[in-house]
Order: structure tokens, then C-alpha cells, then sequence
């Protein structure tokens, strides 16, 4: 292989850890059926923390018949890109030539100027020397197409690149640089990803995607003259400063690559090679990623921990508020057939009234005690008096009172908690005398019982 050629070989690969990477479109000749190629081909666009307007740098180098001269070819150059970009004022005012042009073919231009071009010495490269500038750059203008029956297209841009000599030298490579806003744009996130993880963003990038509509007809009219690649390496590139704060959550395709800059300090490089091909096949790169600072470095770290710390420490103290409004509620609110609190909730022994009233002096016996009252009360033996003895039945029992009823509902004014006690003298095995007693307390909460 020649010297120069493998030069440019290897330039081209060394860029690839150079920064930034970007988005291109269709390089379109002058003439129809162009029989020269583009290669290598290196779409490049930057991508800063300050995540502001992006700068593209398109490079490339013509390859011609090997049996042809590069006078027969003398042409201008012209590139569709996807997207409106931003003039450089210090390489002049626009051409109206192209605003004609576009305007004819019933477009609606909406910017135009100058885009900085400049040309690389192959053997430069890694000099300090800066890239010589193309006097009077590269006119463009962007466009619109309005009305019709889907409405307003998105704005597309038309590039005139001037013919120079440089173009067909393979010593040197031709750099296109742009600036684009919007290139980058936020991902929908949770507010909650937002603050503990930073803004997620997506930048896009492609080659040979002429899908827009206001892109479509241009290509359509001058599919004839686009410009193939030719079997030098291309790629599409996307450089990440900062790569210490870098988060990459998702490359597409997954067949891209990842690695850092071996040339540029904490860059991270994600790119795909572009693949030949005889028709328009689109190839894009897509980066998902984002910047992280002071606290959302620590986040993987700092979450768990908030987590463990809830648990254990907050979890209880919610837990007893939680159960405190659920008991305030639940003692002034009752579903009579959902909730047996209304009746009373009793323990120990309760006697009633009927069961007193069938207790009678001097008839009932002790048998007659225990079937009627329970077989296991408390009993006290009375000293010098080996036939009296006393049975005492204790209970408890929390009474609501209630307030009003609403459908299912119903409302509790307040509990009270009463305290029964019964104790029942024995002489001679039958009963000598009955007492009852009861002693009642308000409650705030039937749990409090």
C-alpha cells in the first residue's frame, strides 16, 4: 500500500481518540453518477458537562480512480444535514444562490451564512500546529417546508462545500465544523431519578438518514449524484469530557464501542464504523448518559443507607403513629357488623341481672352457685365458722356508648371500662346473702383496657 495512503489509514484511527463525535448525513456531487468516493469518512461531535450547543466536526478525503486524473473530477461539493446549525460571522456573508435555489423548489429558508472549513495535513496531526483555514468557508442555508397536509416541517440544513485541491489529496483530510443546538436532548424522567440520579440526556447521531421531509426531496431529486464511501475506516463518534463524572446508561447499537481517549485526558469515546453500502442505508449512534455532581456521585452508596436507616430507626416511630391514628379513628368510628366492640367486650365473669335474680336466700344452693354463676370462682372461708364461706365472681367489661349512626356507620361518643363484682355468702351449703358491685372509669381508646 502506498505510504500516503497507509498514513491516512492510520490518521484516521488515531481520531478516533481524539474528542468529540457527532451526527452526518449524504455527501451529493455536482454532476450525476460521481465516480469518486468519500474515505475515510469521521463524523465527530463533543459533548461537554455544560451539555450546551454541540460542535460537529465532519472530516473526510475524496478517493479517485487510481488510472484517472483529479482535474476530470473539479466539482463543488454539497452535504445534507438533518438539523439547523449555527453560522461562523468571521467567514462572511451567505450565498444567495443557494437560498434561490432552495426557495424555487418551494422551501422557506429561515437562516443562512458560513460554516468554518478547514483542511488537515495528514503529517500534522500531532503537531501543535492549527489546521489551515478554507478563505470564505462553507455557504449553507436552512430551510423549512410549511403547509401541506402534515403541516410544518423540521428545519434541514444545505451545505456548499467549494472545490480545492486538498479535497483529492490524500495527504490532507477536509474538516466541516458546525455548531448545533439541540443536538442533545433531556430524557423523561421521575422527579425522584431527577434528584438522586441527575438529568438523563440523549444524543443521536447518523449517516446516510434522509427520512426528514423537508430532507426527502432534495435526496430524491439528486439521488444520482450522492457520493458512496469507499472501503477506508468511517465512523461515527461521540466524545464525552469529563469522563470521571460520566455516567453511559445505554450505547445503540450494542455492536458500538466503548473505551477512553488515549490521547485526551478523562474523554470517553463511544463509536460505531460506518458499513459500505451500495444504496441509502441509514446507521445511526444513539448515547444515553449523564453528569453527576456532589451528592449523586454518592447516590449508589447513600441511598441504601438512607434505606437502612428508615428501617430500622424511622420504621418503628412511624409504625406507632401509624397504629395511633388508625386506634384514634377505630375508637370513634365502628362497622357494627364488621366490629363486635359495639356490643361490649368482656372478661373474666359478667354476671347479669337475670342470672342475679335467680339466685335467692335461703333457697339456692352452692350447687345451684356454680352451675348458674361458673365453677370457678374466688372463695374465702370464714374463720371459727366452718360452715359459712363467701364465692366472689370478678369481671370486666368495656361499654361503648354511642353517638349517632350514619347508614353503616357508627359514631362512639366515649367507652367506659366497668368493674363487676359479686360475692355470694354460704350458710350451710345455701345462700345467705347476694352483693353486687359495680365501679365504672371513661376510657379514651377500648385498646387502653
Amino acid at each position: 500500500m502506498h505510504p500516503i495512503r497507509t498514513g491516512l489509514l492510520l490518521a484516521a484511527l488515531l481520531l478516533a481518540g481524539t474528542p468529540t463525535p457527532a451526527q452526518g448525513q449524504l455527501f451529493l456531487a455536482s454532476r450525476p453518477h460521481p465516480e469518486f468516493m468519500v474515505g475515510p469518512l469521521l463524523v465527530r461531535a463533543t459533548v461537554t458537562p455544560s451539555l450546551g450547543p454541540v460542535t460537529v466536526d465532519i472530516m473526510w478525503s475524496l478517493v479517485i480512480p487510481p488510472t484517472r486524473s483529479a482535474r476530470e473530477f473539479e466539482q463543488d461539493l454539497y452535504l445534507l444535514w438533518p438539523g439547523a446549525v449555527v453560522a461562523d460571522p468571521s467567514e462572511g456573508g451567505p450565498d444567495p444562490a443557494l437560498a434561490r435555489y432552495v426557495e424555487a423548489r418551494g422551501f422557506t429558508v429561515i437562516g443562512e451564512g458560513r460554516l468554518s472549513l478547514f483542511a488537515q495535513s495528514l503529517y500534522q496531526m500531532e503537531t501543535e500546529l492549527p489546521p489551515e483555514r478554507v478563505a470564505g468557508g462553507a455557504p449553507f442555508v436552512t430551510f423549512v417546508r410549511q403547509g401541506g397536509a402534515l403541516g410544518l416541517t423540521s428545519p434541514v440544513t444545505y451545505v456548499r462545500i467549494l472545490w480545492t485541491p486538498k479535497l483529492v489529496n490524500r495527504a490532507w483530510l477536509m474538516n466541516l465544523r458546525m455548531t448545533i443546538d439541540g443536538l442533545i436532548q433531556p430524557r423523561k424522567a421521575s422527579w425522584v431519578e431527577n434528584v438522586f440520579w441527575g438529568q438523563r440526556h440523549v444524543i443521536s447521531i447518523s449517516f446516510n438518514d434522509v427520512r426528514h421531509r423537508a430532507l426527502f426531496p432534495m435526496y430524491v431529486e439528486h439521488r444520482d449524484q450522492a457520493v458512496r464511501l469507499s472501503d477506508d475506516p468511517s465512523q461515527l463518534l461521540v466524545a464525552f469530557a469529563d469522563a470521571d463524572h460520566l455516567k453511559i446508561e445505554e450505547v445503540i447499537p450494542e455492536s458500538s464501542t466503548r473505551r477512553l481517549s488515549e490521547s485526551v485526558e478523562s474523554t470517553e469515546v463511544v463509536s460505531l464504523f460506518l458499513g459500505r453500502s451500495e444504496g441509502i442505508t441509514p446507521q445511526i449512534l444513539k448515547v444515553q448518559f449523564g453528569y453527576f455532581r456532589g451528592l449523586q456521585a454518592w447516590a449508589p452508596i447513600l441511598i441504601p443507607m438512607l434505606f437502612f436507616i428508615l428501617g430500622n430507626f424511622v420504621s418503628p416511630m412511624l409504625q406507632r403513629w401509624l397504629k395511633r391514628g388508625v386506634q384514634s379513628v377505630s375508637a370513634r368510628v365502628q362497622v357494627p357488623w364488621l366490629s363486635d366492640r359495639l356490643r361490649g367486650r368482656e372478661s373474666g365473669v359478667v354476671l347479669s341481672r337475670d342470672t342475679l335474680a335467680r339466685i335467692v336466700p335461703g333457697e339456692t344452693t352452692s350447687e345451684d352457685v356454680l352451675r348458674l354463676c361458673g365453677p370457678s370462682p374466688e372463695e374465702f372461708q370464714h374463720l371459727g365458722a366452718d360452715e359459712r364461706r363467701t364465692l366472689v365472681y370478678r369481671g370486666r367489661r368495656v361499654v361503648p356508648h354511642r353517638r349517632r349512626t350514619f347508614g353503616w356507620l357508627v359514631t362512639v361518643s366515649h367507652w367506659d371500662m366497668e368493674h363487676h363484682e359479686v360475692e355470694i355468702q354460704l350458710d350451710q351449703d345455701r345462700v345467705r346473702d347476694v352483693q353486687a358491685r359495680v365501679r365504672r372509669s371513661r376510657l379514651a381508646h377500648p385498646e387502653t383496657a
